[in-house]
């Protein structure tokens, strides 16, 4: 559901939260070493969360001072990050309303993975249309982008790529087809996604942003990218089909189940809940708590639907249990995010008209890049969350780790915070196709009996095109005034 740590592939990468606890250590030297300091010229903008900051009104507003061990009495040390990041925030907003929201949405897409609807669909598709390449890839591409758009699906595209894989062989594909119309069409939604609760919403939480805002242009990037995907993706099998290539895999039967009317009944649940969602924020200005409450009622529904069509296997204790382990799944994000957020205290907050660390290194930053077009600030910063991923491969955690710093520094800039979740958004999800830190990648290319190395000669030039392509919407978004 979301880009966190599993257990699918070993890694040799240092864990997430072990990356963020080195990053609490460099902050930590950072605050005894840099003085804080404040904007004293800060404006926003009436009804929104947009804000405008006079790089030229920074002051200095005391001394650096070193930072405890333990703390009492509230105050902050190293060893009270933990549970002063988890705690911090009230529920609209970072870090505890989030944390909150992302355990209810991971046991709700739990129950409704668990319910089978999802899988049984595609691998229902597959089985109609599999001597129809013309409409099988595109299907595929779109459906899996989907998937990533609405919901994050990822890990789970390991079991349809050990599906896909013999089924592909047999019509003279390999295994890399497979991949692309799978793993590699869910983060093209994903990177896209106008409405992803573990990415974009989170983005925009901690942005200050209002949920799925935006949502017009993001549909329209998202539709042109999964075209442009699609359409490549299915020129590489026709050259694939005509040349022959095909690997060897077993003929055994796959084992493919069509799609019920109950699986039918759940997928309208699901589209109906987006569309609930959509009016909820733009006509009545839902936030997390609603958000939460929405898809809790999607997954009791989905619940309550595949267990009334009496399938085996599913009974009221099994749904609970999909409820209690797609929540824990969440849980190493809301480590990330609580850790994230109590580096943001540790360098003294994200206000900028009171005394913090974060100012002092926000006007240092702004003054160093000072007279750069806002086009190619905006720009700078997709680079740099492409950069970030390769270290923190988790997108809840790295919109957590990133955003307090990346939407003020677009306020000195002049590129909007939309513009800085769009940067986020495409350099976390596009990178996630190569990223060798990534245990979902890694997982995907073990299904598939692809090794990295092979991946990623592979995967390069098709990733080059797609950040081409993203470079071109970031510095657009600037140009329109996305906002």
């Amino acid at each position: 559901m979301t880009q966190v740590e599993t257990q699918t592939a070993p890694s040799r990468a240092p864990d997430t939260l072990l990356i963020v606890a080195l990053v609490a250590l460099l902050v930590a030297l950072v605050v005894a070493l840099v003085p804080p300091g404040r904007f004293a010229d800060v404006s926003s903008h009436e009804g929104s969360r947009e804000v405008s900051i006079a790089l030229e009104s920074y002051e200095r507003s005391g001394d650096a001072r070193a930072v405890p061990l333990f703390a009492e009495g509230g105050e902050l040390g190293l060893l009270n990050l933990p549970f002063e990041g988890l705690v911090a925030g009230d529920k609209f907003g970072s870090a505890v309303g989030i944390a909150a929201f992302l355990l209810v949405l991971g046991g709700s897409f739990g129950v409704l993975m668990r319910t089978g609807a999802i899988d049984r669909s595609v691998t229902g598709f597959v089985a109609r249309f599999e001597h129809r390449m013309g409409i099988l890839i595109p299907g595929l591409f779109l459906l899996f982008s989907l998937g990533g758009a609405i919901f994050g699906m990822g890990e789970e595209t390991i079991p349809f790529v050990l599906i896909l894989v013999p089924i592909f062989a047999r019509l003279g594909l390999n295994a890399f087809t497979a991949v692309l119309v799978s793993f590699v069409a869910t983060q093209v939604g994903f990177a896209t996604s106008w409405m992803n609760p573990f990415s974009v919403v989170v983005a925009q939480g901690v942005a200050g942003l209002p949920p799925v805002s935006g949502a017009g242009f993001r549909v329209g990037m998202w539709a042109l990218f999964t075209l442009v995907g699609a359409l490549m993706t299915l020129r590489y099998a026709i050259s694939q089909r005509r040349s022959g290539v095909a690997i060897r895999a077993e003929q055994a039967s796959t084992g493919l189940e069509a799609a019920t009317r109950s699986d039918f009944a759940i997928l309208a649940v699901l589209a109906a809940t987006m569309v609930w969602v959509i009016w909820g924020v733009t006509q009545r200005q839902y936030y997390l708590p609603e958000l939460a409450a929405q898809f809790f009622a999607m997954g009791l529904a989905a619940g309550v639907i595949s267990w009334m069509s009496r399938r085996p296997g599913i009974n009221a204790n099994v749904l609970a249990e999909a409820f209690r382990t797609g929540a824990a799944q969440m849980l190493p994000v809301v480590l990330i995010v609580a850790l994230a957020k109590g580096l943001i205290l540790l360098l003294g907050g994200t206000d900028p008209s009171k005394a913090s660390v974060l100012n002092t290194l926000l006007y240092h930053l702004g003054h160093a890049l000072e007279g750069l077009p806002a086009s190619l600030a905006a720009w700078l910063m997709l680079v740099v969350q492409s950069g970030i991923n390769f270290l923190v491969p988790s997108g809840s955690g790295q919109a957590a780790l990133t955003m307090p710093v990346m939407a003020p520094l677009g306020d000195l800039l002049g590129v909007s915070r939309q513009v800085a979740v769009l940067a986020f958004q495409l350099g976390d999800g596009l990178t996630n196709l190569i990223v060798p830190t990534s245990a979902m990648l890694m997982g995907v290319l073990g299904a598939a009996r692809i090794d990295w190395l092979t991946w990623a000669r592979f995967i390069i030039r098709w990733l080059a095109w797609m950040m081409t392509l993203a470079s071109a919407f970031v510095v657009g978004a600037v140009w329109v005034g996305f906002a």
